[in-house]
């Protein structure tokens, strides 16, 4: 099940509005922030997912500002931290002790086995071939490697404005999805704050390679 009409291929045009989209977000701090609490859930799972980074390379998939690999970096000095958003105005605000690079979800500008783990927090959702963005996620994380992904429940769509392309995905799908690369994959109900009992909206999905 995954909830969204929306298009079914990134064309050149439509990357281009998503692009155009996030490029014009990037002016509003609001809604776009370049930082978030550390004490959220999201931040502790994927902190507690990929565990320690000493030495190690990791790939925040369509940073956005860079808000959660802030922590990353913060967290795990020694690690090499990078951030791959379709915006580059919003790369732009990404701390320089970050590696930045511009490009897509579904092509991502990495050779395979690249990085030692990988994470996508809201933004798998904006790929809209959500299959090739999970492959490439795969591909350029090391065999071992640790993969997180935090969405939005399908069964929820509707519960939020949502620009056309968005899409969000059923837990036994994307399940599926990670499977075909993950040895281990498994899922659960997050909420933003740990003593809040989650409502079914966001879903957490953690996979070892």
């Amino acid at each position: 099940m995954r909830g969204g009409a929306g298009p079914e291929q990134l064309t050149p045009e439509l990357r281009d509005r998503i692009r155009a989209s996030f490029d014009e977000a990037a002016a509003d701090e609001e809604h776009f922030p370049s930082t978030i609490d550390p004490r959220i859930f999201h931040v502790k799972l994927i902190l507690e997912h990929l565990g320690d980074l000493a030495g190690k390379r990791v790939l925040d998939v369509g940073c956005g500002k860079g808000r959660f690999a802030r922590i990353v970096k913060e967290r795990h000095p020694l690690a090499e931290a990078w951030g791959l958003d379709i915006s580059e105005q919003m790369l732009r605000h990404v701390p320089p002790e970050i590696h930045t690079r511009a490009g897509t979800m579904t092509e991502l500008p990495f050779p395979d086995a690249f990085f030692d783990g990988a994470y996508a927090t809201e933004s798998l959702e904006h790929a809209v071939e959500v299959d090739r963005a999970v492959a490439e996620m795969c591909r350029v994380v090391k065999p071992g490697g640790r993969i997180a992904i935090i969405d939005k429940n399908a069964e929820y769509w509707g519960r939020l404005k949502t620009p056309e392309w968005e899409k969000w995905f059923g837990r036994k799908e994307l399940e599926r999805l990670l499977a075909r690369y993950c040895r281990e994959v498994r899922s659960q109900f997050i909420s933003y704050w740990e003593d809040v009992e989650p409502d079914g909206l966001f879903l957490a999905w953690l996979a070892v390679k």
